[in-house]
């Protein structure tokens, strides 16, 4: 399938209709059915995202990932590529999210490179925190190879988020999350990020529950629908409404805004939110034009997979 169809293009998806990409037992059959879901949702293309483990855990999951694309034809179509979310994050509590603290660590080399052999060279985005990459050493070997590098789940300063820039930083993961609900008012990740706006991709979620609709507004004002995307971080509850899922290990709770909360309700856990419900609301809540929602679901998303290596199956 050509990125060029219409399309939406989501550069986070965890697990989709049921299935958990993220779960031991992911099989093949589970993959198509996801993949047939979104497809029938109206996605062209997706990165499967791996969230933050134990070493053995992700790459065992992404090795299962591409070995599912190699054997079916939908899969491949569907999967554009892999986005590895951690294990190089900020540990701290409100950063890191509904990452395992335990499994969190400094990034390094040989790591990294553990991590991208599993995935076979369809590794897309890598997400990590600036300042948990001494000398930006991983986040300059990534951009080398042709690689997105992410901010997120961090709190990097301006002089660490410059630092990782200059090495190859060039997209931040769903800002406004992955941080503490209460922080300074003036100094603080999220206006760090919009002031680099002009070298960052911007990745939002627009479900309204992650970001309420006058900041995901301002955001997108701040930095301008031509240098953000829309992804859904979504998990397995993904369209199918109030319930218990899974993440992994982690269960995870729906209620019935659409909400995934963490079992004991102290953070959120992924989305629920599909792409074709998060277009409606930028319209609805963000008044935003065709022509906007377009760029940040579509347009943007594709020009950031088309900006990497050719290893991508689709036609920039």
């Amino acid at each position: 399938m050509s990125l060029n169809q219409a399309g939406y293009i989501d550069l986070q998806v965890n697990g989709y209709g049921g299935v958990d990409f993220n779960g031991p037992d992911l099989n093949a059959e589970a993959l198509h059915r996801a993949c047939a879901k979104l497809l029938a949702d109206g996605v062209s293309g997706i990165l499967a995202t791996v969230i933050t483990d134990e070493i053995e855990s992700m790459e065992q999951r992404l090795a299962r990932l591409v070995s599912f694309r190699e054997q079916d034809s939908l899969i491949a179509d569907m999967i554009l590529g892999v986005h590895i979310e951690g294990p190089f994050i900020n540990e701290l509590a409100g950063f890191v999210g509904a990452h395992p603290p335990t499994a969190v660590r400094s990034a390094n080399l040989r790591t990294m490179h553990r991590l991208l052999d599993a995935a076979k060279g369809l590794t897309s985005i890598v997400t990590l925190a600036p300042e948990r990459d001494p000398e930006f050493k991983v986040t300059r070997m990534l951009a080398e190879n042709n690689i997105c590098v992410s901010a997120g789940h961090c709190d990097a300063s301006l002089d660490q988020l410059n630092g990782a820039i200059d090495a190859g930083l060039s997209m931040f993961t769903h800002l406004g999350n992955g941080c503490p609900l209460q922080m300074h008012r003036h100094d603080n990740i999220i206006q760090r990020a919009l002031s680099r706006s002009d070298r960052l991709w911007i990745g939002l979620i627009a479900d309204g529950v992650h970001v309420p609709w006058p900041a995901l507004g301002n955001y997108l004002s701040a930095a301008g629908d031509d240098r953000c995307v829309v992804v859904s971080d979504a998990i397995s509850a993904a369209g199918l409404g109030p319930g218990s899922y899974k993440l992994g290990e982690q269960n995870v709770i729906v209620d019935s805004t659409g909400a995934t909360w963490s079992a004991d309700r102290s953070h959120l856990v992924g989305s629920s939110c599909p792409m074709h419900i998060a277009a409606k609301n930028l319209k609805q809540h963000c008044d935003l034009s065709d022509e906007q929602i377009a760029n940040l679901t579509r347009r943007n998303p594709q020009k950031i997979l088309s900006s990497l290596s050719s290893r991508l199956r689709f036609n920039g």
